[in-house]
């Protein structure tokens, strides 16, 4: 075993303190210096104590990461360090290299998770860190880089950028990544500040920041210059900005001479660099001077290194290798090999080079992107390249069945994909193209090769032969109350106390359970979803009779509106009818139902509750438009992620089709936020009609263009879903009077003139409003219950089912697109019934082992 006096220093980490009191970290609620960074770090360093001991760090870009990483070197403990949003990659490598402390940055402070006193491994006095290689996040190989290495890769890098103490760089990418990390101990060698941010480059947040901290760089992969562009970075006015530095893939030389040219212009500097984590980050970079002329080079060795250029047997160009003091000591791949020295004495970097007579590199393919397909030699590089001569941004990976390829934006890949077998020699059945929105990408920005390859397969939800159960009660026997719980809300514990809504029912099982309910009490109280079993019990078998009530049964308004609501919204898109604005009457659905089912209960329960039924809406639905996206070419990966309504075009297109989902998760995630605030939560249950009154009149400066929030796009619907909250609210006559008076009062003039919608939006109000049920011929029962349950569903599947079959009748267009929404609730519930039962098991079985140890 090592002792303290047993390990390499790391100068930059061990010499905090003499920088004093400059500014060393500002964040956007404080600044500390480097005395108080370096009084930090000591503190921890000493409670990691004197023993080397491994350590893991899941690291966010918080000052605790920071400090925890410091203290770690310092202290000569050889650290993991792995991405603090990556919980399964820290419970790989703990259990692959079981690490003696596990730290972990959480709500300000630093969770100390001591697995020993001492350390179980042998430790090289030259270890300091180790790090996953791109893309490999989570596998046991790591990595593994010393002391020394760190050191000499900060100086160089620190010395090509002239970084001074009076420099300010931002923290743009993840302190886990390695290009991430070398700007952190570049800056800190020379006393430079860090503005310490987890931030993206597209929220106006971070630029308010970059200026007040007087931010003078900041760091960015391929991917990030498109986002600059989507935020307008040309037009921005940052007056202490003196470089942009770029690494993390190969940028297109023409972007490269653009923000060359526009640095120029605005007095700033593009540095384009070129590394590998087993050079600890960079080994390359191009001077600004050379950008213009050189745009495809990657430069020149950093200050004490060197490349060569050695020759491949059958190839054009050779493999470029490099040499320097930051070249790593080697690979880890179990604990043994923590205690090995230095293994690897030149770096061999996988990538095809050549020189130009300038002296400047110019990587040019890739000796591990190359695929023999029937007997042809492809390489992965040069189909990108031959895109990138069109214009054309792309993505190719392949296996030795064939070559996939991803390409940016509508062309016609049918024509492309000729180009492309002509100019490569590959015969075109052995070629696929498929045009995406946007390039599928890792956290770090960097193209992810195997999604892009998943594109030939794309993974279609199976259907289950069997649904859940139907309104009229799955399996055999006779319905009670517990049963219809328990086949409903997917649950195998009820409690006389519990309810519909303590047992997590929400919208989504709302139906279902109270048409059943209705059917064996004869008679469902308005407040049944908060009425407790034993109560519910108590009323089974006192059924009221009607003549009437053999051909009618009362139906909820809610639910009868969002079964005519559903198949007028697909009618009309379809064009089999003309009945536009309830998608909108829905919107003041969700309110209504928001507040029956999300607001009872305790802070925290309810809490979850809300997550929960959020997640009901939001995964269905990302699953779906993520299929629809592979599938077809209307949709972007902003659809898949419910951005469009955010980041998507003005016009209205395609993309468009879900506006109604995004909304809605906008608002469920808006309101869950609001509530999950102590005053607001305690607000909301002294004022329960007041409240939503409140938000209804500040949405209302929205809905009337005197407040703009910029997002999203569409029509502000906030008013509809909290005139449903405060509808759901009302208790008596005047009430209700008064919901309705701000119903009619509101929505005129909404739509534009368009009187149809208006009074489609008003009438559907005071149905909710005013009727509690709405009687529906026995015959229609039992499919308005399936409808309304799958109108979500229905929403999303029509729009690729009904295209397929308008052509031949609208009508059944119209049918198949409904059944096709019945179908994927059915699987989707299914799913989600198995996963909650799934979950709820484990929680048993954690707890019941805890509660048999602590006895």
């Amino acid at each position: 075993m090592t002792t303290q006096l047993d390990f390499a220093r790391v100068p930059f980490a061990a010499d905090l303190a003499g920088h004093g009191d400059r500014p060393a970290i500002q964040t956007e609620n404080f600044i500390l210096t480097y005395r108080e960074l370096a009084g930090r770090v000591d503190a921890l360093a000493l409670r990691l104590g004197t023993q080397r001991r491994l350590v893991a760090l899941a690291a966010a870009n918080d000052v605790d990461s920071l400090v925890a990483y410091l203290a770690a070197l310092v202290g000569g403990h050889p650290l993991i360090l792995l991405p603090e949003d990556k919980p399964a990659a820290l419970e790989s490598l703990v259990s692959a290299y079981d690490p003696d402390v596990v730290l972990r940055s959480a709500n300000g402070q630093t969770l100390f998770e001591e697995r020993r006193a001492g350390t179980a491994h042998e430790l090289h006095p030259d270890l300091a860190l180790l790090l996953s290689t791109s893309g490999s996040t989570g596998s046991p190989k790591l990595v593994r880089l010393s002391a020394a290495n760190l050191q000499a890769n900060a100086e160089s890098i620190a010395e090509y950028l002239g970084i001074g103490p009076e420099d300010r760089a931002a923290t743009t990418l993840p302190m886990s990544y390695c290009y991430g990390l070398s700007v952190i101990n570049s800056h800190l060698l020379r006393g430079a500040g860090l503005v310490l941010t987890d931030l993206s480059v597209v929220d106006p947040c971070f630029w308010e920041l970059f200026r007040t901290a007087g931010a003078t760089s900041f760091a960015a992969v391929p991917y990030t210059f498109e986002l600059l562009e989507r935020v307008g970075f040309a037009g921005m006015d940052l007056p202490r900005l003196r470089y942009v530095t770029q690494a993390g893939g190969r940028l297109a030389p023409e972007r490269v001479q653009s923000y060359a040219e526009l640095g120029r212009r605005k007095g700033w500097e593009l540095f384009v660099m070129y590394g590998q984590t087993e050079a600890t980050a960079r080994m390359a970079y191009l001077p600004p001077r050379l950008a213009a002329g050189h745009p495809g080079a990657i430069g020149i060795p950093v200050p004490g290194g060197a490349f060569r250029i050695e020759p491949v047997p059958g190839l054009e160009h050779g493999e470029l290798v490099y040499t320097g003091p930051n070249v790593m000591l080697g690979y880890a791949e179990t604990p043994a090999d923590l205690g090995a020295g230095r293994m690897v004495h030149e770096l061999r970097t996988g990538d095809l080079a050549r020189k130009h007579p300038s002296g400047v590199y110019e990587v040019v393919g890739r000796r591990s992107r190359f695929v023999k397909i029937v007997g042809l030699r492809v390489d992965l590089g040069q189909v990108e390249r031959i895109l990138a001569d069109l214009g054309i941004e792309a993505a190719s990976a392949g296996t030795d069945q064939g070559l996939v390829v991803a390409v940016v934006g509508d062309h016609d890949t049918h024509l492309l994909a000729k180009v492309l077998s002509q100019g490569i020699g590959l015969p075109r059945a052995a070629l696929e193209l498929h045009a995406v929105g946007h390039l599928p990408r890792l956290a770090t920005g960097k193209v992810d090769y195997p999604a892009v390859l998943a594109l030939s397969k794309p993974a279609l939800p199976e259907a289950s032969a069997h649904g859940p159960g139907s309104a009229g009660g799955p399996g055999n026997g006779p319905d009670d109350v517990r049963r219809i719980f328990r086949d409903t809300l997917e649950r195998t514990h009820i409690g006389d106390g519990d309810t519909f809504v303590s047992l997590g029912g929400d919208s989504l099982s709302y139906v279902a359970t109270s048409v059943r309910l209705e059917r064996l009490l004869g008679h469902l109280p308005a407040d049944w979803h908060v009425t407790p079993v034993s109560v519910l019990e108590q009323r089974a078998g006192k059924k009221p009779a009607g003549k009437m009530r053999r051909f009618f049964a009362p139906l909820e308004t809610s639910i009868v509106l969002r079964a005519v609501a559903i198949v007028l919204i697909v009618g009309t898109h379809v064009g089999l009818m003309k009945w536009p604005g309830m998608a909108h009457v829905l919107m003041a659905v969700a309110g209504y139902n928001f507040a029956r089912f999300q607001l009872s209960g305790e802070r925290l329960p309810r809490f979850r509750r809300q997550l929960s039924s959020l997640a009901r809406v939001a995964v269905p639905s990302i699953a779906f438009i993520g299929v629809a996206y592979l599938m077809t070419d209307r949709y972007t990966l902003a659809n898949v992620l419910l951005l469009n309504s955010i980041v998507g075009p003005e016009a209205v297109t395609t993309q468009w089709h879900f506006w109604f989902i995004e909304v809605l998760v906008y608002i469920l995630l808006a309101m869950t936020a609001l509530l999950a605030i102590p005053w607001a939560d305690r607000a909301e249950r002294r004022f329960p009609l007041l409240c939503p009154l409140a938000i209804t009149g500040l949405a209302l400066l929205s809905r009337y263009d005197i407040v703009d929030p910029g997002i999203p796009h569409p029509s502000p619907t906030l008013w509809l879903f909290a005139l449903g909250w405060a509808v759901a609210r009302t208790r008596t006559w005047v009430q209700r009077c008064a919901a309705s008076i701000l119903a009619v009062l509101t929505v005129p003039g909404y739509f534009f003139g368009d009187t149809h919608r208006e009074l489609t939006l008003v009438a559907g109000i005071l149905l909710l409003t005013w009727l509690p049920t709405i009687p529906v011929p026995r015959g229609l029962q039992r499919l308005a219950v399936l409808l309304a349950s799958a109108s979500l569903y229905a929403y999303l599947v029509h729009w690729l089912v009904y295209p397929l079959l308008v052509a031949v009748s609208p009508a059944l267009a119209v049918a198949a697109s409904l059944a096709a929404g019945v179908a994927y609730w059915a699987i989707c519930t299914r799913l989600m019934g198995l996963l909650s039962r799934t979950s709820r098991a484990r929680l048993r079985r954690r707890f019941g082992r805890a509660g048999v140890r602590s006895s």
